[in-house]
C-alpha cells in the first residue's frame, strides 16, 4: 500500500514535468531513466514522436565499462552520452529528469553531458 502510494506520487511527478517539457527537432528531450542497476538516456523529438540518439549502460559499447547509477558512473555516462549526442549533431537540448531531484547522480549526469559540449 504505502509502496503504491510513493510510486503513484512519482508518476504525479513525472506528468506534471512533462507538460511544460517538450522536445523539438531543433531542441530535442534529453530523458534520463535510471533503475537501481542501470542508466538509460535518449534524445526525444516530441513532435515527431522519434528517438535521435539513444544510450544505455547496457549498449555493447560501455557494457565493458560497468558503470552503475552512481555519482561516479553517471559522470562517465554522461560524457559518453553527451560525445554520442554531438556526432549526431545535437547542440541543445530540454532536460527532462524524469521527477527526481536535481542533485547526485542527475546532477553529475548533466554536468558531464554540459561538459561534453551539450547545451541545456
Amino acid at each position: 500500500m504505502k509502496l503504491q502510494k510513493k510510486n503513484l506520487l512519482a508518476q504525479k511527478r513525472r506528468w506534471r514535468i512533462r507538460k511544460t517539457v517538450r522536445g523539438t527537432a531543433a531542441r530535442p528531450r534529453l530523458a534520463l531513466k535510471m533503475t537501481h542497476m542501470h542508466l538509460y538516456a535518449q534524445a526525444i523529438d516530441d513532435d515527431k514522436g522519434v528517438t535521435l540518439v539513444s544510450l544505455a549502460t547496457t549498449s555493447k559499447d560501455l557494457r565493458g565499462q560497468k558503470l552503475r547509477p552512481t555519482v561516479g558512473g553517471a559522470g562517465t555516462f554522461g560524457e559518453a552520452f553527451g560525445a554520442k549526442a554531438k556526432a549526431a549533431g545535437l547542440t541543445t537540448v530540454v532536460f527532462d529528469r524524469a521527477g527526481r531531484r536535481y542533485h547526485g547522480t542527475v546532477k553529475s549526469f548533466a554536468d558531464a553531458a554540459r561538459k561534453a559540449g551539450l547545451s541545456f
